[in-house]
């Protein structure tokens, strides 16, 4: 009996991007002028194109071919832009392949960008049952999980409201609760869970876990956060500008990933800015000094200098900062609103430091974008600026080559009279 579940052959997805030519400001009369010989030279020759655009053929993926077994938990990582989402659109049948062939046994429950799936008007209760019939399950089933469904996803309260009016959070723990619960053979799971707050992630990593050894469900998932990956996955697809690059076992891909990725991005140094949209302008691991460092003593600060570019200002957008240990587990997240520091120029420049004797000796790296929460992530750039703190006589030098963590606590401590 073939195990397969999930068979992708050459899969491709084009897009034809279009440029149009930007025009200079000029006098309403060179308009008037311009517009008049445009029109006569459409009489003239009525069948001519725009001069002032081209257009390009861009891939979002090109000759991906992989297969996938029952009960496999396969994760797929990759940059931003490397063809991830567009991955699992195609495998969700969102949106129609170029070229390739897809071939999947079972149903499919995707959980993708907050937003989709669930219709805003229809409350909760209604979407839990809309979602059940679109995967093809009786009224009867659907009612049989319900509760389950419910107490999952935490939201009894809010049941009977539109889920319009639901919070982010709310929407993604619905979603979740509902695509795990009513028992698709496939499970498509984006970004989406980042959302949600730590327990809730955790309750759905092991929720994962649960219906793929207990129930043999397949399980694909995409993320940036490799500690979650390396936890839930046993096997993981690398994606690179739209090319599969590296399918093996999730601590290989990895590390494949860590070191392809890195190619030692040292500094982030942009010249050519957008005037639509926010970007960090130049990011660097500084001394205290302020001269560019790869490695610091454990009992020295830390200093990062960025420079954002904000052409698309919001007073909600915000600056988000995340350091990996090696392994690409988050350390801590630094979540700053930028309206405290905002008065009205375009160019921002911030210096973070961390603490001397904070972070124990090891390797790392910064993961950063400027979020807009609930609408859009700018810039995000991961795995960036690798640095190492180096041991130069912490209190556990004694014991070199052992774990004791990545942050060094900061604790009180006293000594009591004993009683009686």
């Amino acid at each position: 009996m073939d195990d397969t579940v999930i068979k992708v052959d050459n899969l491709s997805k084009k897009y034809i991007l279009s440029h149009r030519q930007r025009e200079s400001y000029a006098a309403l009369r060179d308009v008037i002028t311009r517009g008049v010989q445009n029109l006569g030279r459409k009489i003239l020759s009525p069948f001519s194109g725009s001069q002032s655009s081209t257009t390009e053929e861009f891939f979002a993926l090109k000759d991906v071919s992989f297969e996938i077994k029952r009960g496999d938990r396969v994760g797929i990582i990759g940059r931003n832009g490397a063809g991830k989402s567009t991955l699992l659109k195609l495998l969700s049948r969102i949106t129609e392949p170029s070229n390739g062939r897809i071939e999947i046994t079972g149903r499919v429950a995707s959980l993708l960008e907050v937003g989709t799936g669930f219709h805003p008007e229809l409350t909760g209760r209604e979407n839990i049952y809309l979602n059940g019939a679109i995967l093809g399950m009786a009224r009867m089933e659907i009612k049989r999980k319900f509760d389950e469904i419910v107490a999952f996803a935490e939201i009894e309260r809010f049941l009977d409201t539109p889920v319009k009016r639901y919070s982010s959070g709310m929407y993604v723990r619905l979603a979740f609760a509902v695509a795990a619960n009513l028992e698709p053979e496939i499970l498509l799971v984006d970004e989406v869970l980042a959302v949600g707050d730590a327990q809730f992630q955790k309750k759905c990593v092991g929720k994962m876990e649960e219906v793929s050894k207990n129930k043999g469900r397949t399980v694909l998932f995409v993320s940036h956060n490799m500690g979650i990956v390396a936890q839930l996955c046993e096997k993981t697809i690398v994606l690179e500008k739209g090319v599969l690059v590296f399918n093996n076992d999730t601590p290989l891909a990895i590390d494949f990933y860590s070191k392809r990725g890195s190619q030692n991005i040292k500094k982030i140094q942009r010249e050519d800015l957008s005037d639509k949209t926010n970007q960090f302008i130049s990011v660097k691991n500084v001394d205290e000094a302020l001269k560019e460092a790869e490695a610091f003593d454990y009992d020295e600060e830390i200093n990062l200098l960025v420079e954002l570019n904000l052409s698309r200002w919001s007073q909600f957008l915000e600056l988000a900062i995340s350091l990996y240990d090696k392994d690409k587990k988050r350390i801590f997240t630094i979540l700053e609103p930028l309206a405290k520091y905002y008065t009205g120029e375009k160019i921002m420049r911030f210096q973070i430091t961390i603490p001397a004797k904070f972070i124990a000796p090891g390797r790392y790296s910064w993961l950063m974008c400027m979020p807009l929460p609930g609408i859009e992530n700018y810039d995000l750039l991961d795995d960036i600026c690798k640095f190492n703190v180096l041991e130069t006589g912490s209190e556990f030098a004694r014991y070199y080559g052992r774990d004791y963590g990545v942050v060094f606590a900061r604790y009180k401590i006293k000594k009591l009279k004993l009683l009686g």
